[in-house]
């Protein structure tokens, strides 16, 4: 099948990965960007800017030469552009709008509001005044986070007025500079780039790959977050197959369908997140593409499930295989490379990490030269490591001693 896939900006070779995974299935992988450096791929072009028009012209002329069978995008910042692709090209697509809904925070959490989807209480502020009005109606512990965000960027949980009066300026900067919203295609609408105030919810965070076929959603498989929770939501660690009791994760199964439901999405790829509140599940999120870092790993290796296949299938309008939820014995465990502040020098990784069959996924896209930005002045991150094992003690101990051994120095 020959694919054409979507980068509106490419993040250097975040995605390579799964591009060499489709070719292995049998994916004929082109890759259209709006901006790239050159050689990021065999078959790939380039418009030079993120204009939409320019993006949807490039498209039609390459389609008119290649024919493709189906368009995707593994990138949260590209869903938008790739719906559009997709109709340009008369191709199967979610549409423009349900995308839309599915990458913007407020225009999701209206549409669940409107199908009384379970999800936290919200509303949209521009100044800080609007944001302590809001947080006072709510009720403290609140959220304060990005409508167009990513990767918990600009994300805080706030305890008091005092501290939500500290952190807004910085969530309200970031909002116009960070690479989630600085990555997007011009000249498209994406819905409010604004602030949430949200609700905490206090429970247990999930992590769902799944997949909707004429309208169905099917579960691929189910992760637990098992992070210490902070303050800033970025010190992700993840464990695959969930701990959850049969009847909680029937329940996020039906919760996360009713979410598909209302935001229209009939055939697509899902990443969703919940979170337990007083028992009840809440959608944190439903998103029209694959989870980041090793999200497919996990689901291939811990729920039997690949999600990179599905994607593709259903690019092409062809029908998945889909299963009822069925985890394996084998345990994973992926974690987020965390570093302090400062501009990297050197990045050494020990031998036992880049050899050790235990590793599915490791993936260190920060160079030297590159300055990393910690909360609240931003939530870079060094790239992030998978790892299985025969139970979650042994996957969970190897995953912290590899992370361990991998060590940044920093310029003076």
């Amino acid at each position: 099948m020959k694919i054409l896939v979507i980068e509106t900006s490419q993040w250097r070779s975040y995605y390579a990965d799964r591009y060499r995974q489709m070719v292995a299935l049998g994916g004929d992988v082109h890759l259209l960007c709006g901006e790239s450096e050159p050689g990021a791929w065999p078959s790939q072009r380039i418009v030079g800017s993120l204009d939409i028009d320019g993006l949807l012209r490039m498209a039609e002329e390459w389609h008119a030469e290649e024919q493709f069978d189906g368009v995707l995008t593994f990138a949260e910042m590209s869903v938008i552009a790739t719906a559009a692709v997709a109709e340009r090209l008369g191709l199967p697509g979610i549409g423009v709008d349900a995308a839309r809904t599915s990458r913007n925070k407020f225009l999701m959490r209206q549409t669940h509001a409107l199908h009384d989807v379970p999800r936290p209480a919200f509303a949209p502020v521009a100044t800080v005044a609007e944001a302590l009005s809001v947080a006072a109606d709510i009720g403290y512990p609140v959220i304060l986070k990005p409508t167009l965000g990513a990767s918990s960027a600009f994300v805080f949980r706030v305890d008091s007025a005092e501290e939500l009066t500290e952190r807004f300026p910085y969530a309200n900067a970031g909002i116009g500079s960070m690479m989630a919203f600085a990555l997007e295609a011009s000249g498209i609408d994406l819905g409010p780039n604004t602030l949430l105030v949200e609700e905490f919810l206090d429970g247990s965070e999930h992590l769902i790959e799944g997949t909707v076929w004429d309208g169905e959603f099917s579960t691929g498989v189910m992760v637990d977050r098992i992070t210490v929770e902070g303050s800033t939501f970025d010190d992700d660690v993840h464990h695959a197959p969930s701990g959850l009791a049969p009847e909680q994760l029937t329940k996020i199964h039906e919760v996360v369908a009713a979410a598909v439901r209302a935001q229209g999405l009939t055939h697509c790829a899902v990443h969703a997140e919940v979170r337990f509140h007083r028992g009840v599940p809440h959608i944190l999120e439903v998103a029209a593409r694959l989870g980041g870092g090793s999200m497919d790993g996990m689901a291939r290796l811990s729920g039997g499930h690949s999600p990179i296949a599905a994607a593709m299938d259903i690019a092409v309008g062809r029908r998945p295989v889909l299963r009822p939820y069925q985890p394996t014995d084998v345990h994973t465990v992926g974690i987020c490379l965390l570093t302090p502040p400062g501009v990297i020098n050197e990045v050494l990784v020990a031998e036992e990490v880049t050899t050790s069959e235990q590793v599915f996924h490791l993936h260190i896209p920060s160079q030297p030269g590159d300055v990393v930005r910690r909360p609240p002045e931003g939530n870079d991150m060094l790239g992030y490591l998978y790892v299985s094992g025969a139970s979650f003690d042994e996957a969970m101990s190897t995953a912290n001693r590899f992370a361990d051994s991998i060590k940044v120095a920093f310029a003076e």
